[in-house]
């Protein structure tokens, strides 16, 4: 059972990644699209689609391969926001988001990383004192 602090992280995960799909729809067909009444770079969004799911179903596999393709999102919203004199906010807000599900990902993870390292841990010592034990014994 997932402790207070691993329930805030996956709300967490999952409200900044609903609001990273919500932010990227916003800013691409409303807010500041590249070409009036909307830009393709919309479609930015769908791809936050499939991790959502995975989020929303508490999966550790999707959390963590998200963790890293999000990153990509981060690196848009750090260069947009540099590099836009018009509305840089819109960029800084999309790394900030993403920083939110990263750290939030991460929290989420952790426990269970910690768990699966110790069960091997202790697989190895079992599998290595069994291999020593039959060595012992010719």
């Amino acid at each position: 059972m997932p402790g207070l602090r691993q329930k805030i992280a996956w709300w967490g995960a999952l409200l900044s990644t609903a609001a990273l799909i919500a932010w990227c729809l916003l800013w691409e067909l409303w807010l500041a699209p590249l070409h009036p009444g909307g830009s393709w770079l919309a479609l930015k969004a769908v791809p936050l689609v499939f991790p959502l799911i995975g989020v929303i179903k508490r999966d550790l596999y999707t959390l963590q391969w998200t963790s890293m393709m999000i990153l990509l999102y981060f690196t848009e919203g750090v260069v947009r926001g540099w590099s836009d004199r018009t509305m840089p906010w819109l960029g800084w807000g999309e790394a900030a988001i993403v920083f939110v599900f990263f750290c939030c990902a991460l929290l989420y993870v952790q426990p269970y990383k910690r768990a699966a390292k110790k069960a091997a841990q202790e697989l190895l010592a079992k599998v290595t004192k069994g291999s020593n034990s039959r060595n012992d014994h010719p």
